[in-house]
């Protein structure tokens, strides 16, 4: 049969592209492509070569690996390092069953050695003697890499074997990997230094065990699980997988607690699910689990393929990681104002789900990325964990990628945008910003701001979702018959909301600038602003130099308060709520009165204050011109301790400070406001 040329360039193609990603993943340990998108192309290549006989030997289907690196020795393994058939499917395993019978000639279910598919490097440990004489790569499965001095560095490879009469000579074959906290520890200790993030951990331990200089391997906490035996000599071993496992651990190697033998395709796929149901909660990646046929004559009898055993298969589960395509970026404005750039992309299966979109976090995670729209990327997804863009391929990306630019404007009400803190960006309105809605109410009507009883998170939520109230201003026009049709509120209950709503009316100038929620303004800046001021109209006006005369305000809070009163939609909402009722004293600012004799001093509140609630205790000490902390420190000039007092009483006691009860304390404030 003539082959289409289409077919034979698709090919030529198809080995080009496996030879180029075969070269990154064994022989550079810095792949572009997930194990999935590499397995895809594998499996298409290995498809056209049967159907139109294609095959050749040098074909990557025919390959285990990649070629050893010249930088270091050369190692060719007595026995093949192969490597393993693959099958996602529960059908698949059956069907692997089914030629293992007819290729022996008998139907009767067969018994497995079941253990977790490691996501890690592939090695062989010679011991002689039960002395660790050499450790190496697989390669390309039948040469690999002398990497000797890092293996020694690995803490759970013993150096020798803890048995008397060792074998003679004997290869133990494991999988080298980098634990999940050791990963991420490393990753901590990267990004508080300024370096290089890792991409996942099989890429870091396969990077470590290439160093030239095993101190550097010894830095990464690499372990290893073994799973087969080589060439041995001098000793007869079990004849049964599982039982030369139980001896190898007896020795002092370490074998993965979670290997099993089942009896019959059926309890290997049951296997197969529970491993997969503990998937995230293992210490070490995984990517399937591999099947093995537990008795060693039975291997024997059935051999293997070019570079596969017929014994053996791996069962794959669905890929963490996969190629896209980012199709755009769009920026989301959340409950608490920051905004958050959001990748769009083209839809793509991986970890179990379709994604199609993922958080970018912030400007500084697309500028280490180095992410551009068009771009073609590597999406990871771990269990039930938030799917990430991991990494950019270059190698397949567009050339007319476009930037990502941060918008000028807030995208859902188009105030100004700020800096907040070194990464994140917020919208400047806070309150007015529909995006922010339901966040803000909660924060007007809690107890430290309007403190309008009975109006709780729930009921904010479910009068905001039913479209009785948009801002702030709309609590003070709800109606009892309103309320009372909502669900679980009865007429009493919208009653008594309506009587707390009207109550909540009359207010103190503080507490109302701590209920609009404007940025870095809490209690004690509010109740500075209110003393200093005495009125809303003169903090309106207030310009940015007379703002930072307020005890405790600074450039960036004084900056904030000037943003959150120079946008007229704030401006527009606070007549509103006048115009609504509430309403609050006006205090007397006498610029001449020595009116804050505690001007300076540091107090702390700890225990139970029975005679004054503590919000109060803090306004006046405020209003006196004291600073409130939460802790004690040599800072501390006083400490009020009520019953209850724990560690705090315990540290100023240590710290030789002031410590007066609540009787005293109220005899000072009387004595300070004669």
């Amino acid at each position: 049969m003539a082959v289409p040329d289409k077919i034979k360039q698709e090919v030529r193609e198809l080995r080009a592209q496996l030879e180029y990603h075969n070269r990154l993943y064994h022989s550079l340990d810095s792949p572009e492509i997930p194990d999935a998108d590499y397995d895809a192309l594998l499996t298409r290549l290995g498809l056209l070569e049967d159907k139109f006989d294609l095959a050749i030997p040098g074909s990557p289907t025919q390959r285990v690996g990649g070629e050893a690196l010249s930088l270091f020795t050369q190692v060719t393994h007595t026995m093949p390092m192969l490597s393993l058939d693959k099958v996602s499917s529960e059908k698949g395993l059956g069907d692997f069953e089914l030629r293992l019978q007819k290729k022996l000639g008998d139907d009767s279910q067969l018994q497995y050695s079941c253990e977790p598919k490691v996501d890690g490097v592939a090695v062989s440990l010679l011991y002689r003697d039960g002395v660790l004489l050499r450790g190496a790569t697989r390669g390309d499965g039948v040469t690999g890499e002398d990497i000797t001095r890092n293996v020694k560095t690995i803490p759970s490879i013993p150096l020798q074997l803890e048995v008397a009469a060792a074998p003679a000579l004997i290869e133990i074959r494991g999988e080298i990997f980098l634990g999940k906290k050791g990963f991420a520890d490393l990753n901590r200790r990267a990004g508080k230094k300024g370096s290089k993030i890792f991409v996942n951990p099989r890429n870091t331990a396969a990077g470590a065990l290439r160093q030239l200089d095993p101190r550097h391997t010894a830095r990464v906490p690499l372990q290893m699980y073994c799973y087969s035996v080589g060439v041995f000599e001098g000793r007869a071993l079990p004849d049964q997988l599982g039982e030369i496992f139980s001896l190898l651990a007896s020795w002092g190697l370490p074998v993965n607690p979670d290997i099993n033998t089942r009896t019959g395709i059926e309890a290997c796929l049951a296997y197969c699910r529970e491993l997969l149901a503990r998937r995230n909660s293992l210490e070490y990646e995984i990517d399937g689990a591999v099947i093995k046929i537990n008795d060693l004559d039975t291997q024997r009898r059935l051999g293997s393929n070019a570079r596969t055993p017929r014994w053996a298969m791996a069962f794959k589960f669905p890929a963490e990681e996969k190629t896209t395509r980012l199709l755009d970026v769009e920026f989301q404005v959340g409950r608490t104002g920051t905004i958050t750039p959001v990748a769009r992309l083209e839809p793509v299966f991986v970890g179990g789900v379709t994604v199609s979109n993922t958080t970018l976090h912030n400007m500084d995670e697309i500028e280490r990325l180095g992410l551009r729209i068009g771009d073609t990327v590597i999406v990871r997804r771990a269990g039930d964990v938030i799917p990430k863009i991991v990494k950019v391929v270059r190698s397949r990306s567009k050339k007319n990628r476009k930037e990502i630019r941060l918008p000028e404007a807030c995208p859902a009400c188009g105030s100004a945008i700020e800096k907040d803190g070194e990464v994140l960006y917020k919208c400047s309105a806070g309150i007015i910003c529909p995006a922010q809605r339901k966040e803000s109410i909660k924060h007007f009507a809690s107890r430290t701001a309007m403190d309008i009883e009975g109006l709780g998170d729930k009921l904010v939520e479910q009068l905001v979702d039913e479209g009785m109230i948009g801002t702030v201003a709309d609590i003070f026009a709800l109606a009892t018959e309103q309320l009372a049709s909502l669900e679980r509120m009865g007429s009493k209950s919208a009653k008594n909301l309506i009587a707390a709503i009207d109550k909540s009316k009359q207010t103190t100038l503080s507490r109302f600038l701590f209920a609009l929620g404007i940025r870095e303004v809490g209690t004690a800046t509010s109740q500075q602003l209110a003393m200093h001021y005495g009125d809303i109209a003169q903090i309106v006006a207030a310009d940015a130099e007379s703002l930072e005369r307020v005890p405790d305000i600074g450039p960036i809070v004084a900056s904030h308060i000037r943003t959150f009163f120079e946008n007229q939609e704030n401006l527009a909402l606070i007549k509103s709520l006048q115009d609504g009722g509430v309403r609050w004293p006006k205090i007397v600012v006498d610029a001449g009165a020595p009116a804050r004799p505690l001007l300076g001093k540091t107090y702390v509140l700890t225990g139970t204050l029975q005679q004054m609630p503590r919000d109060e205790a803090k306004r006046q000490l405020l209003a006196l011109g004291a600073k409130v902390a939460g802790s004690v420190s040599k800072n501390t000039d006083c400490v009020v301790a009520g019953p209850g007092a724990g560690s705090k009483l315990v540290k100023a006691e240590a710290l030789a400070i002031k410590v007066i009860d609540e009787g005293e304390f109220l005899s000072l404030l009387d004595a300070l406001s004669q």
